[in-house]
């Protein structure tokens, strides 16, 4: 699977895990130059804190474009350092 966003790849692996509908990626199959810091966060039930990063790629951005469960609850210990992403972010195949 690969991330794109404006045209580039952010994100590519055949490693990702699938949660209601979202692939997560490993942390490093990211490439962090495309990643701020976003003060965005969300809570989920079952899954824990989410904290969110935005997404910038030439000069386009994409706000909290981009998630992850840095200490996720017991039930989804298997997204643990991996990432998301939705808000303009396509999501495909190889």
């Amino acid at each position: 699977m690969k991330a794109l966003f404006n045209g580039t790849v952010i994100a590519q692996s055949d490693d990702t895990v699938v949660v209601e509908g979202n692939h997560y990626f490993p942390l490093d199959s990211i490439t962090t130059e495309y990643f701020t810091d976003s003060d965005m966060v969300s809570a989920c039930p079952w899954k824990g804190e989410a904290s969110y990063w935005d997404v910038v790629v030439d000069g386009e951005r994409s706000s909290h474009a981009a998630w992850s469960y840095r200490d996720p609850k017991p039930r989804a210990e298997n997204i643990r350092d991996h990432v998301a992403f939705w808000n303009g972010v396509e999501v495909v195949e190889n």
